[in-house]
């Protein structure tokens, strides 16, 4: 099997991709048996003596095993994502990349017992730590977390920051509660308090995963996961975590942003005739937004014209906001040479492949 997923087209015009940063790719145990080294001795022998396997969330077949591109399974086995050497050198080294960060999707949180959830959630970030950060410097890790022990989460991000390797805490986008209720605040004052960036990133459970119930298609489940990122920005603002942790910054990963502006316009309106119910808000929901939240461009919903996309990223108001992501190793993958073409030509091309992501991640931290 070629090492080369997508490769660099050859188009003449085509810009260097050397110098981009992925902010976001995915990575993953081979299987639980990989957690069993970082494991407490308690929860290894728990694990065999159980047979567990490893919590799962996926409500719809996907388009292909894995959500994966059927070119990106390691020549040695495994699933996309389990081999650190085959990765860097399919992604890392195709592109050119200068940094990628790895957001593992491992469902911790949905693990009905406490303690083992917590426990997988400390057992990842060491796997991830030895095998994938120490293997290449141009890896950079995500903290999971478990926000069913938001407490356990804290003490995880003050632990795990020290490493100056992870860059951000990462959260998925479903959850039982909209992130803003006071249950979840002490995960977001300890990524305040360690300076790292809040990812929020498609994924997750906890409930029917649409406000009317559950559909019956991927297709639908797939589209319908902006609806959970609008809930949880309007959450966070209204709640006042901005307002309370002004230093706070939030990244939007694998979420779209095109339905960013209507939101802002709607949230601002409503905000000036019912103020008195969030008082301690200091100015209009869209300020909060624009500073403070940020996004990645896969998946970017992309009109036909393509003059209608830079129209959007005007309406956001910020040219710091996007961020390049090609969602490795997943079907949906965006090619450095070939996304964000609609910006090519533009002074926002450079800052959306790279500065962007430079000033919300401290990559020289390590």
């Amino acid at each position: 099997m070629s090492d080369t997923l997508t490769a660099p087209s050859k188009e003449a015009s085509r810009p260097a991709t050397t110098g981009f940063i992925d902010a976001d790719c995915h990575n993953a145990p081979t299987s639980i048996k990989a957690l069993y080294p970082y494991l407490a001795p308690r929860w290894r022998a728990f694990v065999q003596d159980t047979g567990y396997q490893e919590p799962m969330v996926n409500h719809y077949p996907k388009v292909y095993a894995n959500a994966a591109r059927r070119d990106a399974y390691p020549p040695g086995g495994g699933n996309p994502g389990t081999d650190e050497r085959f990765a860097a050198r399919q992604l890392l080294d195709t592109w050119g990349l200068a940094y990628a960060i790895l957001n593992p999707l491992y469902a911790q949180s949905q693990v009905r017992n406490l303690h083992l959830g917590s426990e997988l959630m400390r057992a990842v970030n060491r796997w991830m730590a030895d095998e994938w950060l120490d293997a290449d410097p141009r890896w950079r890790g995500s903290i999971v977390v478990n926000i069913e022990d938001p407490e356990a989460a804290a003490e995880e991000i003050r632990r795990v920051a020290r490493d100056g390797r992870f860059v951000q805490v990462l959260l998925m986008v479903r959850s039982p509660e909209p992130y803003g209720r006071q249950r979840f605040r002490p995960i977001f004052r300890a990524a305040a308090e360690v300076g790292l960036p809040v990812g929020i990133h498609f994924g997750g459970g906890g409930g029917p995963i649409t406000g009317v119930g559950w559909p019956s298609y991927y297709i639908e489940d797939h589209t319908g996961m902006a609806q959970a990122f609008q809930s949880q920005v309007i959450s966070l603002v209204c709640e006042g975590v901005l307002e309370e942790l002004p230093e706070c910054r939030i990244a939007l990963v694998e979420g779209g942003f095109a339905w960013l502006p209507p939101l802002m316009w709607r949230l601002d309106k409503n905000y000036r005739g019912l103020r008195q119910e969030v008082p301690w808000l200091t100015r209009l929901p869209s300020e909060y937004i624009r500073e403070q939240f940020r996004a990645t461009t896969q998946p970017m919903e992309e009109p036909q014209d393509p003059r209608h996309l830079l129209q959007i990223v005007d309406m956001i108001g910020n040219d710091e906001f996007l961020m390049f992501a090609t969602d490795y190793p997943h079907w949906d993958f965006d090619a450095p040479d070939q996304a964000i073409r609609a910006l090519r030509d533009t002074v926002r091309y450079r800052a959306v492949a790279s500065e962007n992501a430079r000033r919300l991640y401290d990559f020289e931290r390590a």
